[in-house]
């Protein structure tokens, strides 16, 4: 399918091997290359480069290659003078500009911004805006192909290249010179105008086909070509004249000008309003907080007129979903479904975090010994890497075993699980060490480790280095679980961490490594091709090895006390997540042309999907290509059951039946929303199949049965630990966490459960959805368990209407552990003697709306007799709210601050709960009336 789009658009060669690679092999997918982590300086000039114990070089083995063109031919960044010295971030939407692929070729291939699309020539750049899809390749490829709706460039201009001049976080500036005349043109995900800079000549534009002016106002024109309107702005005193396909207009001594796509004719007004509002930067900012992460996409512009410096956005799918900022009535079609429209320079999404967990959660539908001995099967295997000797194949073998290790110690096989460790690190030391077989290497013109040997293009074309590394980071984080030593700097995590900054680098100012090279922060997922060298952009086949990498990083960073890299894979993931269920489940259904006929794509392009991949048509491995690895970082896939229905019954349609080359991929996939039959199938063959060559019977057996045992992920639920999760079955919760602390932790879910977690442990308990019957820990109202009701009241009845009430202001002073017109809440005449080892818990729901900085404390108080004098107080650490309307879960995991006095006997007692805002000047609300807003004292 791929290779007629290429042969039909005249663009030649997949990447080395990729066409006939055999169905049997388990998984390519072809990968972005994604950047570094943490600080580091270029390599040194000698061939072996200490990295901890380990080490890497700074100049390939012998007989391999590095980057290269299509005829074999050394390449090296085509960047200007400024941005030669910039880590180049390869594996975007717009590589091509950088990577020239194609020798014939040295200005672009066409890149797909959304909703415009561009390419380089040598006349300037070529814009369209595709409004009609395609279905080509026998029906299993739609696309919205690039065509040119006009050129933006200056008259005469005749460059002999095209170059990436600077970059952001989502937008490019390429730039052209003829040696009379210089052009930049700033372009980017989701912007409706080309932001254009030019000296030596007129600004001119040609359309593709003679327009019809709606709009002449001078400076201001506005043309419809090829039924899609623009809008032309020169600078104030210029004036546009029309010449058949020709537009021009001087520039009276300034070097601007810009044009823009519009939604309809009517909003020519509102974008002439930010015309010259330059946009000169795009920054993504997340941040993971509780069982939310967030994260804030900004522009940056340059008012050339006036002083307006606001812009227009155009958000994808994936991104208005979850947004609640205002939108505009505009909109744009994309090939990633309708694009919305903001009126503002920046915006932002809120979202679940989507747990990773080592492994499920221990259950009674599993037989120890029969999971013991497939274990045995995999750890004594004569050879358990299967022969693998490239990135990938170790790869996948690492990531197998690296599943067996959490589950071996989980049934107690400590022998079992300490040998998979042993094959583990024995491996990766092997890679991480240069100068033998296998070793990675630095090069310094494209500013990217590559392991050789290499494969699919990870060397040649820049491919797939996230696909690769993902197992290698994963594993080492498993590894980092049972042995720290092990991870240390000073050991073999610094190695780990080079190939993280290869691959998804959080560091904008790392010389060594770009900025999150292959992860396309605003398109929400990562690319696989280096060079992007397609005439249908660049591509994504296995999304979920992409995922393998951010739940790696989530993993490494929470067994490493890396807390940041930690909170960026969740980011990564928790996007991506998003990207996967729109982009290649269609599982809205509001994305894929009515006339495609399928519900899932095996490959993402920047031009629309295509239900294929690199190397076989075969259904079942379509399918499978967006679930391998099935890992702890799968469970995100469970967020959309319906659709892993529809998904398992389209490859069961046109497989002619259900599968059997990668059936035990399909069955725990299909578990993720049905488990009863994933199981059913399993014990249809009783173990009698052949692994698909990265998974192991132990490990299918395990899941398949565990879920059938726990229940599907339930997604409607998260925790407060990036390492954690949650099942449920038929009414009954299975709430799991991974504590990879050194102290023991409670983990608090957005249901109210609370699950206390000891160190470097797992814990599991369950209850009833909603509810937390967990002694420790409050839930539904009891005889020491209270809820707060409207009008200052405790009380242990369940029947009063859930509720607000007002928390007052600081008024911008600092209050913190003081009381301030607090919100009370009293019962009086209690009696209960002191529980042995209990303490006093709360979990409340506050929301600050959109006001920033305010932070709700409490204080709980105990008058043991009712004769007016607190002989207890209890007063927490303060909750810092965030500015974004919605409940957020404050409880007694907040800290105790201070305590005064002594507990006893409460004869006739009086229990209080103070709440007020500790920081801020604003009011915030604290619900009442509900499960959600209880007080447990330590009595019985």
């Amino acid at each position: 399918m791929i290779e007629v789009l290429l042969m039909r658009t005249s663009l030649s060669g997949l990447a080395p091997g990729l066409a006939s690679r055999p169905a049997a092999a388990t998984l390519l997918a072809i990968a972005v290359a994604a950047v570094g982590l943490g600080p580091a300086a270029s390599p040194a000039a000698a061939a072996t480069i200490p990295a901890g114990a380990g080490s890497y070089s700074d100049s390939r083995p012998a007989g391999t290659s590095g980057p290269t063109t299509n005829t074999g031919a050394p390449v090296t960044p085509k960047l200007t003078t400024a941005a030669r010295d910039k880590p180049v971030p390869t594996n975007d939407w717009w590589s091509s500009l950088a990577y020239q692929r194609y020798g014939d070729n040295p200005y672009s291939t066409p890149m797909y911004g959304h909703p415009l699309t561009y390419q380089a020539t040598a006349s300037g750049l070529e814009v369209g805006y595709p409004t009609t899809p395609a279905i080509v390749g026998d029906g299993r490829q739609y696309e919205y192909a690039h065509k040119a709706d006009l050129t933006v460039g200056l008259s005469g201009l005749n460059s002999p290249d095209t170059k990436a001049d600077a970059w952001s976080d989502w937008t490019v500036t390429p730039y052209w010179a003829d040696g009379s005349r210089t052009f930049r043109a700033t372009i980017g995900h989701g912007m409706p105008f080309v932001y254009a800079k030019g000296s030596g000549g007129d600004a001119r534009i040609t359309t593709a086909s003679t327009p019809t002016v709606f709009s002449d106002d001078g400076n201001v024109l506005g043309i419809t070509v090829a039924g899609h309107h623009y809008a032309l702005f020169a600078p104030t005193g210029s004036d546009w004249n029309v010449s058949g396909t020709a537009i021009t207009a001087g520039l009276g001594g300034k070097d601007y000008f810009s044009l823009a796509v519009l939604p309809s004719t009517d909003a020519l007004a509102t974008y002439r309003k930010y015309a010259f509002s330059f946009v000169t930067g795009s920054q993504v900012a997340w941040q993971s907080t509780g069982s939310t992460v967030k994260a804030t996409y900004s522009l940056t512009t340059e008012a050339k007129e006036g002083t307006e410096r606001g812009t227009l956005q155009a958000l994808y799918r994936h991104q208005w979903l979850h947004t609640t900022d205002a939108l505009t009535p505009y909109t744009y079609v994309s090939p990633r479904g309708t694009m919305k429209v903001r009126e503002s320079a920046s915006f932002t999404t809120s979202q679940k975090n989507n747990g990773v967990v080592p492994a499920l959660p221990a259950s009674s539908g599993v037989d120890k010994a029969r999971l013991a001995g497939y274990l045995n099967e995999v750890a004594n295997a004569s050879d358990p890497f299967s022969g693998a000797a490239d990135t990938y194949w170790t790869g996948k073998a690492l990531g197998r075993l690296a599943q067996l290790v959490p589950v071996a110690d989980q049934i107690g096989e400590t022998a079992t699980r300490d040998k998979l460790l042993g094959l583990m690190k024995g491996r990766l030391q092997e890679w991480f060490t240069a100068g033998g077989a296998s070793e990675f290497s630095y090069d310094k013109d494209w500013k990217t480790l590559t392991g050789y040997p290499a494969s699919y293009g990870s060397d040649t074309e820049l491919n797939d280095h996230h696909f690769h590394y993902s197992y290698y980071v994963y594993a080492a984080a498993i590894i980092a679980q049972y042995d720290q030593a092990w991870a240390a700097d000073s050991a073999w995590g610094t190695m780990v961490k080079h190939l993280i900054r290869d691959t998804a680098n959080p560091s904008r100012t790392d010389s060594a490594y770009p900025f999150l090279r292959g992860f396309d922060v605003y398109a929400g997922h990562s690319w696989a091709s280096g060079h992007q060298g397609f005439a249908a952009g660049n591509n994504q086949e296995s999304s979920s090895e992409s995922i393998n990498l951010s739940a790696g990083l989530v993993l490494w960073g929470a067994a490493t006390s890396d807390n940041n890299l930690r909170d960026l894979g969740s980011f990564l993931l928790t996007t991506e997540s998003e990207a996967i269920t729109q982009y290649w489940f269609d599982a809205s259904q509001q994305v894929f042309p009515a006339s495609f006929g399928h519900d899932t794509v095996g490959m993402v392009w920047g031009s629309g999907g295509a239900y294929s991949t690199w190397w076989t048509a075969n259904p079942e491995e379509i399918h499978g290509i967006n679930v391998l690895p099935v890992t702890g970082g799968s469970l995100h896939l469970a967020r959309e059951k319906a659709a892993i229905k529809r998904n398992i019954a389209e490859m069961e349609r046109e497989n002619g039946g259900p599968a059997q080359e990668w059936r035990d991929l399909l069955w725990q996939f299909e578990s993720l929303s049905d488990p009863a039959a994933a199981k059913a199938k399993w014990d249809g063959v009783n173990g009698n199949y052949e692994p698909e060559q990265g998974e192991s019977k132990a490990h299918t057996y395990h899941w398949i049965n565990t879920l059938n045992t726990v229940g599907a992920p339930d997604m409607t639920v998260s925790g407060d630990l990036p390492t954690s999760a949650v099942f449920s079955k038929d009414g009954t919760r299975t709430y799991t966490a991974h504590n990879h602390g050194s102290t023991a932790r409670t983990v608090t879910f957005s249901d109210g459960r609370t699950l206390s977690v000891p160190a470097r442990s797992t814990a599991t308990s369950t209850g009833p959805g909603g509810s937390n019957p967990d002694p420790e820990e409050p839930g539904p109202s009891t005889g020491n368990t209270f809820r707060l009701k409207t009008g200052g009241v405790l009380t242990t009845a369940t029947t009063d209407p859930a509720g607000a009430d007002t928390v007052a202001s600081a008024d911008g002073v600092n209050r913190d552990g003081t009381p301030y017109r607090p919100t009370v809440y009293e019962v009086k005449k209690v009696n209960g003697k002191v529980a042995s080892g209990a303490a006093t818990a709360f979990r409340l729901r506050v929301d600050a709306g959109t006001k920033v900085g305010l932070a709700p404390q409490v204080r709980v108080s105990y008058d043991l007799t009712g004769d007016g004098t607190f002989d207890r107080a209890e007063t927490f650490r303060y909750f810092a709210t965030d500015p974004v309307n919605g409940w957020e879960e404050y409880t007694q995991a907040s800290g105790a601050q201070a305590t005064t006095g002594s507990l006893g006997e409460l004869k006739n007692g009086t229990v209080r709960l103070e709440v007020w805002n500790a920081l801020g000047n604003g009011t915030s609300q604290v619900q009442t009336g509900t499960d959600a807003a209880v007080l447990k004292i330590p009595y019985v």
